[in-house]
């Protein structure tokens, strides 16, 4: 099929002509890979194809491939579709995403074609961060929860995020944590019932913001998992993403503070009008509730993750020790 993706790449970006560049990865379990594209008498020099493409067999890394696992693979590919065409162009420079040039849908087939967010100024990627790096993304993060805040995820996941409760049954039943797997439903449900609610990114690691030669400015990719939710979840997985045990302790307060602060003023920029000091005090109660969701799908699917730390294991612990006595005074 590439010289077709090659003439579709071309048709869309307005080159006169394209040449295949390098793979830059390969999808999660081999459902496709993301390839740049060299350009010819087009305004950019580079776009990058994104292309899905159902495997007849699945070699999943961690072992956890069954119909479900695929059909919500599926579905992630059609909603990252969906957000680019009804979505994104909605993003600023305060929360920047790539351009899209097209997304075409061939049989089983996805293509997106996307700006080169290295040719547009974001060539960096990181593998740890300093402050400055953690707060960059925290601003990305609090400007892209006000533009859509208090919207309904039409066309996205109705809840984001991979991890979503009720698309990891497999993960609950197999957890070790009897009191965490008790827990969890009102861990959910206290998330998904949240006064204030926006589009979440969905997977907000480090890995999916890309930086600016001097680290002040992101972009982020990767919107398979984006949809309705509590900001709090994207916080929460952003910061168990790049800090420590040590990190969470000593910084999380103020990177807390920091994101606040931001949040506050993209709210006022966009002119919506919120009690932020309401949000504020319900999003920070969420914070925890944020982690131990993030933990329990963590200890369900894959117990000796780097990212399980003492940390989050004690935030877990607490929160479902507090909910679960909570339902049993109830009784």
């Amino acid at each position: 099929m590439s010289s077709s993706l090659n003439d579709i790449v071309r048709e869309v970006t307005g080159a006169c002509s394209v040449i295949r560049g390098e793979v830059i990865q390969s999808l999660w379990s081999g459902y496709g890979e993301i390839v740049r594209y060299r350009l010819s008498g087009a305004a950019a020099d580079s776009a990058v194809l994104k292309h899905v493409i159902f495997p007849s067999q699945v070699n999943h890394p961690h072992g956890w491939h069954n119909d479900l696992s695929h059909q919500r693979k599926v579905r992630s590919y059609e909603v990252e579709m969906a957000w680019y065409r009804d979505w994104a162009g909605r993003c600023d420079a305060y929360c920047r995403v790539p351009h899209c040039y097209a997304s075409v849908t061939q049989g089983e087939e996805h293509l997106i074609v996307l700006e080169d967010l290295d040719a547009a100024g974001f060539p960096l990627r990181k593998s740890r961060l300093d402050l400055q790096g953690v707060q960059a993304c925290l601003v990305w993060l609090a400007n892209f929860h006000a533009t859509f805040m208090e919207e309904k995820p039409a066309g996205l996941w109705p809840v984001g995020t991979y991890w979503h409760l009720a698309t990891r049954p497999d993960e609950l039943a197999v957890m070790a944590d009897d009191s965490l797997r008790r827990a969890a439903p009102r861990m959910d449900a206290m998330l998904a019932n949240a006064r204030y609610q926006t589009l979440v990114h969905g997977d907000a690691k480090l890995a999916n913001f890309c930086f600016s030669t001097d680290g002040k400015k992101v972009a982020a990719v990767d919107f398979q998992y984006v949809g309705g939710g509590c900001g709090m979840k994207d916080v929460a997985y952003f910061l168990g993403s790049c800090l420590n045990d040590q990190g969470h302790e000593r910084y999380q307060a103020s990177l807390l503070d920091y994101y606040f602060a931001a949040l506050a003023q993209a709210v006022d920029r966009h002119g919506k009008q919120l009690d932020m000091a309401l949000l504020e005090q319900e999003w920070r109660s969420l914070l925890p509730l944020a982690q131990a969701d993030f933990y329990r799908f963590l200890v369900g699917w894959m117990p000796t993750h780097w990212k399980i730390n003492d940390y989050s294991k004690r935030v877990a612990t607490k929160v479902a020790m507090q909910l679960n006595r909570e339902a049993y005074d109830v009784l």
